[in-house]
Protein backbone atom coordinates (compact mmCIF):
# COMPACT_ATOMS: atom_id res chain seq x y z
CA UNK A 1 0.00 0.00 0.00
CA UNK A 2 1.16 3.69 -1.16
CA UNK A 3 0.56 6.47 1.65
CA UNK A 4 0.07 9.84 0.17
CA UNK A 5 3.35 10.93 1.67
CA UNK A 6 6.16 8.80 1.65
CA UNK A 7 8.22 11.44 4.53
CA UNK A 8 8.38 10.66 7.43
CA UNK A 9 5.67 12.14 9.96
CA UNK A 10 6.07 15.07 12.41
CA UNK A 11 5.32 12.45 15.31
CA UNK A 12 6.09 9.07 15.85
CA UNK A 13 3.09 6.73 15.00
CA UNK A 14 1.27 4.61 17.23
CA UNK A 15 1.71 0.68 16.46
CA UNK A 16 0.81 -0.73 13.46
CA UNK A 17 -3.06 -3.35 14.11
CA UNK A 18 -2.42 -6.68 13.44
CA UNK A 19 1.24 -7.37 12.72
CA UNK A 20 1.73 -10.97 12.69
CA UNK A 21 4.99 -10.69 9.93
CA UNK A 22 7.46 -8.66 10.10
CA UNK A 23 10.09 -8.75 7.19
CA UNK A 24 13.97 -6.86 7.61
CA UNK A 25 16.13 -6.32 5.00
CA UNK A 26 19.84 -5.73 6.68
CA UNK A 27 22.14 -8.56 4.52
CA UNK A 28 25.06 -6.51 6.02
CA UNK A 29 28.85 -7.14 7.74
CA UNK A 30 29.29 -7.44 11.58
CA UNK A 31 29.47 -4.36 12.49
CA UNK A 32 26.82 -2.96 10.76
CA UNK A 33 24.04 -5.45 11.86
CA UNK A 34 25.39 -4.71 15.89
CA UNK A 35 24.28 -1.71 14.69
CA UNK A 36 20.75 -2.56 14.00
CA UNK A 37 20.06 -4.84 17.25
CA UNK A 38 18.60 -1.72 19.49
CA UNK A 39 16.20 -1.20 16.39
CA UNK A 40 15.51 -5.11 16.78
CA UNK A 41 15.01 -5.41 19.83
CA UNK A 42 12.27 -2.39 19.66
CA UNK A 43 10.34 -4.44 17.00
CA UNK A 44 10.22 -7.27 19.46
CA UNK A 45 9.49 -5.00 22.27
CA UNK A 46 6.79 -3.31 20.30
CA UNK A 47 5.61 -6.73 18.39
CA UNK A 48 6.15 -9.51 20.45
CA UNK A 49 3.49 -11.46 18.75
CA UNK A 50 5.07 -11.19 15.16
CA UNK A 51 7.42 -13.38 13.30
CA UNK A 52 10.42 -11.09 12.53
CA UNK A 53 12.25 -12.35 9.74
CA UNK A 54 15.77 -11.14 8.43
CA UNK A 55 16.67 -11.14 4.98
CA UNK A 56 21.16 -11.60 5.42
CA UNK A 57 23.82 -13.45 4.51
CA UNK A 58 24.99 -16.27 4.80
CA UNK A 59 26.94 -15.68 7.76
CA UNK A 60 23.84 -13.93 9.62
CA UNK A 61 22.13 -17.35 9.25
CA UNK A 62 24.95 -19.47 11.22
CA UNK A 63 25.42 -16.90 13.72
CA UNK A 64 21.99 -16.35 14.39
CA UNK A 65 20.15 -19.86 14.37
CA UNK A 66 19.01 -20.95 17.94
CA UNK A 67 20.32 -17.78 19.35
CA UNK A 68 17.75 -16.46 21.54
CA UNK A 69 17.07 -12.21 20.28
CA UNK A 70 14.78 -10.37 18.39
CA UNK A 71 14.85 -12.17 14.95
CA UNK A 72 12.91 -15.55 15.13
CA UNK A 73 14.46 -16.55 11.57
CA UNK A 74 17.43 -15.59 8.57
CA UNK A 75 16.17 -15.95 5.35
CA UNK A 76 19.68 -15.54 3.27
CA UNK A 77 19.09 -13.23 0.45
CA UNK A 78 20.41 -14.87 -3.01
CA UNK A 79 22.30 -12.36 -5.37
CA UNK A 80 20.05 -9.16 -5.88
CA UNK A 81 22.46 -6.10 -7.56
CA UNK A 82 23.52 -3.96 -5.11
CA UNK A 83 21.41 -5.70 -2.06
CA UNK A 84 24.41 -7.63 -0.19
CA UNK A 85 26.38 -7.95 -3.88
CA UNK A 86 27.85 -5.54 -6.02
CA UNK A 87 25.86 -3.56 -8.08
CA UNK A 88 26.78 -4.82 -11.13
CA UNK A 89 26.15 -8.65 -9.82
CA UNK A 90 23.50 -10.62 -12.01
CA UNK A 91 20.38 -11.55 -10.01
CA UNK A 92 19.62 -15.34 -9.48
CA UNK A 93 16.51 -14.59 -10.45
CA UNK A 94 15.10 -18.76 -9.59
CA UNK A 95 16.38 -18.08 -6.39
CA UNK A 96 14.36 -14.55 -5.99
CA UNK A 97 11.55 -15.41 -6.89
CA UNK A 98 11.20 -18.33 -4.90
CA UNK A 99 11.97 -16.21 -1.79
CA UNK A 100 9.26 -13.40 -2.77
CA UNK A 101 6.93 -16.14 -3.14
CA UNK A 102 7.86 -17.76 -0.02
CA UNK A 103 7.43 -14.41 1.77
CA UNK A 104 4.02 -13.18 -0.34
CA UNK A 105 2.39 -16.76 0.44
CA UNK A 106 2.70 -16.49 4.10
CA UNK A 107 2.05 -12.97 4.35
CA UNK A 108 3.66 -9.79 5.09
CA UNK A 109 2.21 -7.16 7.74
CA UNK A 110 5.27 -4.56 7.81
CA UNK A 111 8.40 -4.58 5.48
CA UNK A 112 11.31 -2.51 6.50
CA UNK A 113 14.33 -1.29 4.78
CA UNK A 114 17.55 -1.20 6.95
CA UNK A 115 19.84 -1.09 4.11
CA UNK A 116 21.45 2.46 2.92
CA UNK A 117 19.60 4.94 0.86
CA UNK A 118 17.26 2.54 -0.77
CA UNK A 119 18.45 3.08 -4.48
CA UNK A 120 18.53 -0.85 -4.93
CA UNK A 121 17.32 -1.82 -1.75
CA UNK A 122 13.90 -0.05 -2.72
CA UNK A 123 12.44 -1.55 -5.53
CA UNK A 124 13.61 -4.69 -4.12
CA UNK A 125 11.22 -4.29 -0.89
CA UNK A 126 8.95 -3.08 -3.14
CA UNK A 127 8.30 -6.47 -4.93
CA UNK A 128 7.81 -7.71 -1.03
CA UNK A 129 3.26 -7.85 -0.83
CA UNK A 130 3.57 -5.98 2.34
CA UNK A 131 0.59 -3.98 4.01
CA UNK A 132 3.08 -1.69 5.00
CA UNK A 133 6.93 -0.70 4.07
CA UNK A 134 8.90 1.68 5.43
CA UNK A 135 12.89 2.28 5.22
CA UNK A 136 15.56 4.53 4.83
CA UNK A 137 15.65 6.78 1.59
CA UNK A 138 18.13 8.59 -0.26
CA UNK A 139 16.82 11.58 -2.65
CA UNK A 140 17.24 9.52 -5.56
CA UNK A 141 15.28 6.05 -4.07
CA UNK A 142 11.80 4.97 -4.84
CA UNK A 143 9.38 5.90 -1.91
CA UNK A 144 8.09 3.43 0.64
CA UNK A 145 4.81 4.14 2.75
CA UNK A 146 6.96 6.40 5.39
CA UNK A 147 10.71 7.04 4.96
CA UNK A 148 13.50 8.10 6.78
CA UNK A 149 15.77 10.70 4.83
CA UNK A 150 19.39 8.64 4.69
CA UNK A 151 22.45 11.37 5.03
CA UNK A 152 25.69 10.94 5.26
CA UNK A 153 27.69 11.14 9.00
CA UNK A 154 24.88 10.41 11.25
CA UNK A 155 25.48 7.68 13.91
CA UNK A 156 23.97 4.24 12.31
CA UNK A 157 22.40 2.79 15.67
CA UNK A 158 20.13 6.08 16.05
CA UNK A 159 19.37 6.36 12.52
CA UNK A 160 17.85 2.80 12.91
CA UNK A 161 16.06 3.33 15.62
CA UNK A 162 14.31 6.43 13.98
CA UNK A 163 13.42 4.33 11.14
CA UNK A 164 11.39 1.55 13.03
CA UNK A 165 9.86 4.32 15.31
CA UNK A 166 8.06 4.34 11.83
CA UNK A 167 5.85 1.97 12.76
CA UNK A 168 5.69 2.97 15.82
CA UNK A 169 8.69 0.64 17.66
CA UNK A 170 10.37 2.68 20.28
CA UNK A 171 13.85 1.99 21.65
CA UNK A 172 13.70 0.20 24.93
CA UNK A 173 17.33 -0.11 25.29
CA UNK A 174 20.56 1.60 23.97
CA UNK A 175 22.95 -0.87 24.57
CA UNK A 176 21.20 -4.36 23.14
CA UNK A 177 23.53 -7.28 23.51
CA UNK A 178 24.14 -10.72 21.79
CA UNK A 179 23.02 -13.54 23.56
CA UNK A 180 26.34 -15.60 24.01
CA UNK A 181 25.74 -19.69 24.15
CA UNK A 182 27.78 -22.46 25.73
CA UNK A 183 28.73 -23.36 22.20
CA UNK A 184 30.07 -20.27 21.69
CA UNK A 185 32.36 -20.88 24.74
CA UNK A 186 33.65 -24.15 24.31
CA UNK A 187 34.83 -23.15 21.17
CA UNK A 188 36.96 -20.42 22.21
CA UNK A 189 38.48 -22.77 24.95
CA UNK A 190 39.70 -25.31 22.62
CA UNK A 191 41.33 -22.38 21.06
CA UNK A 192 42.25 -20.62 24.15
CA UNK A 193 42.06 -22.68 27.33
CA UNK A 194 40.54 -20.63 30.46
CA UNK A 195 43.44 -19.27 33.08
CA UNK A 196 42.03 -17.90 35.88
CA UNK A 197 45.18 -16.62 36.78
CA UNK A 198 45.66 -13.90 34.33
CA UNK A 199 42.94 -11.60 32.42
CA UNK A 200 42.58 -11.78 28.95
CA UNK A 201 42.98 -9.16 26.82
CA UNK A 202 42.62 -9.29 22.64
CA UNK A 203 44.00 -7.18 20.42
CA UNK A 204 42.16 -6.46 16.86
CA UNK A 205 44.82 -4.92 14.85
CA UNK A 206 43.36 -5.17 11.50
CA UNK A 207 40.23 -4.06 9.46
CA UNK A 208 38.54 -4.15 6.03
CA UNK A 209 39.68 -0.66 5.02
CA UNK A 210 43.46 0.13 5.71
CA UNK A 211 42.35 3.60 6.30
CA UNK A 212 41.03 2.81 9.54
CA UNK A 213 43.90 0.44 10.34
CA UNK A 214 46.62 1.58 13.09
CA UNK A 215 50.41 0.76 12.61
CA UNK A 216 50.85 -3.12 14.28
CA UNK A 217 54.31 -1.59 16.31
CA UNK A 218 51.42 0.69 18.11
CA UNK A 219 49.81 -2.46 18.96
CA UNK A 220 52.40 -3.97 20.57
CA UNK A 221 53.90 -1.03 22.80
CA UNK A 222 50.34 -1.02 24.05
CA UNK A 223 50.07 -5.14 24.34
CA UNK A 224 53.05 -4.90 25.99
CA UNK A 225 51.87 -2.92 28.89
CA UNK A 226 48.88 -4.34 29.52
CA UNK A 227 51.05 -7.76 29.93
CA UNK A 228 53.14 -5.65 32.37
CA UNK A 229 50.06 -4.84 34.23
CA UNK A 230 49.42 -8.67 34.31
CA UNK A 231 47.48 -9.23 31.21
CA UNK A 232 47.03 -11.91 29.20
CA UNK A 233 47.36 -11.09 25.20
CA UNK A 234 45.81 -12.64 22.13
CA UNK A 235 45.88 -10.92 18.90
CA UNK A 236 43.11 -11.41 16.33
CA UNK A 237 42.78 -11.34 12.51
CA UNK A 238 41.11 -12.83 9.71
CA UNK A 239 42.77 -14.89 7.47
CA UNK A 240 43.65 -11.76 5.39
CA UNK A 241 44.99 -9.95 8.74
CA UNK A 242 47.74 -12.75 9.44
CA UNK A 243 50.42 -10.68 8.30
CA UNK A 244 49.32 -7.96 10.19
CA UNK A 245 49.01 -10.09 13.43
CA UNK A 246 52.40 -11.35 13.40
CA UNK A 247 53.70 -8.47 12.84
CA UNK A 248 52.08 -7.04 16.23
CA UNK A 249 53.41 -10.28 17.87
CA UNK A 250 57.06 -10.05 16.44
CA UNK A 251 57.25 -6.52 17.25
CA UNK A 252 55.97 -7.46 21.36
CA UNK A 253 58.30 -7.95 23.74
CA UNK A 254 55.71 -10.04 25.96
CA UNK A 255 54.69 -13.23 24.63
CA UNK A 256 50.79 -13.43 23.05
CA UNK A 257 48.61 -15.77 21.24
CA UNK A 258 48.10 -15.87 17.85
CA UNK A 259 44.12 -16.18 16.62
CA UNK A 260 44.50 -15.93 13.32
CA UNK A 261 46.16 -19.25 12.78
CA UNK A 262 43.77 -21.46 13.36
CA UNK A 263 40.95 -19.07 12.70
CA UNK A 264 38.27 -19.08 15.26
CA UNK A 265 34.68 -19.10 13.77
CA UNK A 266 32.60 -16.12 14.48
CA UNK A 267 30.84 -18.07 16.97
CA UNK A 268 33.94 -18.76 19.14
CA UNK A 269 35.09 -15.32 18.92
CA UNK A 270 31.69 -14.35 20.17
CA UNK A 271 32.62 -16.76 23.09
CA UNK A 272 36.19 -15.56 23.41
CA UNK A 273 35.19 -11.64 23.35
CA UNK A 274 32.76 -12.51 26.57
CA UNK A 275 35.48 -13.75 28.00
CA UNK A 276 37.60 -10.97 27.79
CA UNK A 277 38.40 -8.40 29.72
CA UNK A 278 38.91 -5.90 27.47
CA UNK A 279 39.33 -5.20 24.18
CA UNK A 280 41.80 -3.21 21.98
CA UNK A 281 41.29 -2.74 18.51
CA UNK A 282 40.30 -0.45 15.22
CA UNK A 283 36.86 0.33 14.26
CA UNK A 284 35.86 -3.31 13.06
CA UNK A 285 33.31 -6.17 13.29
CA UNK A 286 35.05 -7.19 16.51
CA UNK A 287 34.83 -4.48 18.31
CA UNK A 288 30.94 -3.93 17.59
CA UNK A 289 30.77 -7.72 18.75
CA UNK A 290 32.84 -6.77 21.93
CA UNK A 291 30.07 -3.92 22.54
CA UNK A 292 27.39 -6.64 22.00
CA UNK A 293 28.28 -8.89 24.53
CA UNK A 294 29.64 -6.22 27.04
CA UNK A 295 32.98 -6.39 27.19
CA UNK A 296 34.78 -3.60 27.40
CA UNK A 297 36.67 -1.83 24.94
CA UNK A 298 39.34 0.86 23.57
CA UNK A 299 38.36 1.68 19.88
CA UNK A 300 40.80 3.91 17.47
CA UNK A 301 38.63 5.65 15.16
CA UNK A 302 38.66 7.70 12.10
CA UNK A 303 36.34 10.71 13.42
CA UNK A 304 34.00 9.99 10.33
CA UNK A 305 33.99 6.57 11.34
CA UNK A 306 33.36 7.79 14.92
CA UNK A 307 30.38 9.74 14.15
CA UNK A 308 28.60 7.04 12.58
CA UNK A 309 29.51 3.68 14.56
CA UNK A 310 30.13 5.47 18.39
CA UNK A 311 28.45 2.52 20.78
CA UNK A 312 24.84 4.40 22.44
CA UNK A 313 25.98 2.92 26.11
CA UNK A 314 29.72 4.40 26.67
CA UNK A 315 30.53 3.60 30.34
CA UNK A 316 33.00 0.94 29.45
CA UNK A 317 33.79 2.16 25.66
CA UNK A 318 36.88 4.57 24.99
CA UNK A 319 37.85 6.37 21.74
CA UNK A 320 40.64 7.22 20.74
CA UNK A 321 40.23 9.39 17.36
CA UNK A 322 42.03 10.93 14.37
CA UNK A 323 40.81 14.17 13.33
CA UNK A 324 42.90 13.62 10.06
CA UNK A 325 41.38 15.01 6.92
CA UNK A 326 44.12 15.15 4.06
CA UNK A 327 45.92 11.84 2.51
CA UNK A 328 49.18 11.42 4.03
CA UNK A 329 50.55 9.95 0.58
CA UNK A 330 48.60 12.62 -1.73
CA UNK A 331 47.01 15.27 0.75
CA UNK A 332 43.67 15.05 -1.00
CA UNK A 333 40.81 15.43 1.07
CA UNK A 334 39.15 12.05 2.05
CA UNK A 335 35.94 12.98 4.10
CA UNK A 336 33.63 13.34 0.54
CA UNK A 337 36.01 10.85 -1.42
CA UNK A 338 38.55 8.32 -1.37
CA UNK A 339 41.84 8.98 -3.49
CA UNK A 340 42.16 5.39 -3.44
CA UNK A 341 45.53 5.55 -1.75
CA UNK A 342 45.91 2.65 1.25
CA UNK A 343 47.36 5.07 4.27
CA UNK A 344 46.02 4.95 7.21
CA UNK A 345 44.22 8.15 8.42
CA UNK A 346 44.40 6.73 12.24
CA UNK A 347 48.09 6.83 12.70
CA UNK A 348 47.66 10.32 13.90
CA UNK A 349 46.40 8.49 17.31
CA UNK A 350 49.53 8.64 19.77
CA UNK A 351 50.47 5.45 21.64
CA UNK A 352 50.81 7.45 25.32
CA UNK A 353 47.13 8.22 24.47
CA UNK A 354 45.79 4.60 23.58
CA UNK A 355 48.16 3.11 26.09
CA UNK A 356 46.60 5.60 29.27
CA UNK A 357 43.34 5.06 28.06
CA UNK A 358 43.65 0.76 27.97
CA UNK A 359 45.41 0.67 31.12
CA UNK A 360 42.87 2.83 32.96
CA UNK A 361 40.06 1.00 31.68
CA UNK A 362 41.84 -2.22 32.74
CA UNK A 363 42.11 -1.76 36.38
CA UNK A 364 38.65 -0.25 35.97
CA UNK A 365 37.69 -3.62 35.21
CA UNK A 366 39.08 -5.63 37.68
CA UNK A 367 38.13 -3.67 40.48
CA UNK A 368 34.53 -3.70 38.84
CA UNK A 369 35.30 -7.63 39.22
Amino acid sequence: MQAASATAPATLPAPLTGVRHIVVLRPCAVGDFVFALPALAALRATYPQAHITLLGRAWQAELLAGRPGPVDEVRVLPTVPGVGAPADAVEDTAAVTALLDALNARGVDLAIQLYGGGGYANPFLLRIAARHRIGLRAPDAPALDRTLPYVYLQNERLRLLETVGLAGAHATTLDARLAVLPDDLAQAARCVPMDDAKPLVVIQPGATDPRRCWAPARFAAVADALAEAGARIAVNGSEAERDRVRAVITAMRADALDLATPQLSLSGLLGLLSRATLLVSNDTGPLHLAQAVGTASVGIYWFTNLLISAPLAAARHRHAVSLQVHCPVCGRENVTAHCGHPASFVDAVGVDEVRTLALALYREELARG
